[in-house]
């Protein structure tokens, strides 16, 4: 599995990550993908303290344990769960980062973070606290490096512009090109993109295309793109060319689409390897799929 540096940083990831996210919360079948993922040549597993309650953070520690060193471990932090009160709420405070991080280290049996991330974010927010929060905690050597979780480009520009983050985890595929309008811009502050949903919830597998559309895609759109990516490139499947694709572009530290089974797991990482993508199949795909922008939260 070749690796990227992320951003300005010395974390060196595998290509494709694991999400976790989509592990559930069967302790076997969990223990079995992650331990699958490493022996796969895997380094780079992103959980958050939202899934699952902290089940998932759980489950994670438990899995890499006794190979801490090997692993580059991310994390998120943010949204805020408490007893008596309906649902998750959003706390991107100083105090709340610095306890929560606390709870998420004793879930993940480790006494650091390699990437702590901000899971989401608001430009009303006190950004400039919830960045004192983050570098106190690299000072401390809690935290190695951070980063955000968000797709609202006043906040991306924001975290950029005053804090040291490594990293954008946005949601990015073929189905969903809006991150593109930001890749120059995170190339040259050296600020890595970390895909999410490169698969765009299967659509760009074999999976049979639902009757609800996807995001700027009505449903006979949608099999009409599916059938020209198919086209692009003949001797590659799905899996080959959404991840291939996303990995081609400047600025992209990883892709991390999540694994549910053993099967989807191998057919992830076996799919970025043999040969890339040609000039000529890059551009087919761009003409193929459509190119977007944010709309909203722009400053």
């Amino acid at each position: 599995m070749k690796k990227r540096m992320l951003g300005h940083s010395d974390l060196k990831v595998s290509e494709v990550g694991l999400g976790c996210m989509s592990l559930g919360t069967d302790k076997q079948q969990a223990l079995a993908i992650l331990d699958e993922a490493l022996a796969l040549g895997i380094n780079y597993l992103d959980t958050a303290d939202l899934y699952d309650f902290g089940r998932n953070e759980e489950m994670v520690g438990e899995a890499i344990k006794a190979r801490r060193k090997d692993i580059i471990l991310a994390t998120k932090v943010g949204n805020r769960w408490e007893e008596g009160k309906p649902g998750w709420y959003w706390d991107p405070s100083k105090a709340y980062i610095k306890e929560a991080v606390k709870q998420s280290l004793k879930r993940l049996q480790t006494d650091y973070i390699d990437l702590y991330q901000l899971h989401g974010g608001t430009i009303e927010d006190n950004i400039d606290e919830t960045i004192e929060a983050f570098e106190e905690l690299k000072q401390e050597g809690v935290v190695r490096y951070y980063g955000i979780s968000s797709i609202r480009p006043n906040v991306i520009k924001e975290f950029v512009k005053k804090s040291s983050i490594i990293t954008v985890m946005m949601q990015y595929s073929l189905l969903d090109r809006r991150p593109e309008e930001w890749l120059s811009f995170l190339t040259e502050h050296k600020v890595s993109l970390i895909a999410r949903g490169p698969l765009a919830k299967g659509l760009l597998t074999e999976k049979p295309v639902s009757k609800s559309g996807y995001l700027a895609y009505s449903n006979e759109e949608l099999l009409k793109v599916k059938t020209d990516i198919k086209k692009t490139a003949p001797d590659l499947t799905m899996t080959e060319m959404a991840l291939k694709y996303i990995l081609a572009q400047p600025g992209v530290g990883a892709v991390i689409p999540g694994a549910s089974n053993l099967t989807q797991l191998r057919e992830n990482t076996m799919a970025v390897g043999g040969r890339q993508l040609t000039d000529q199949e890059m551009k087919a795909l761009r003409f193929y799929t459509k190119r977007n922008i944010y709309t909203v939260h722009r400053s």
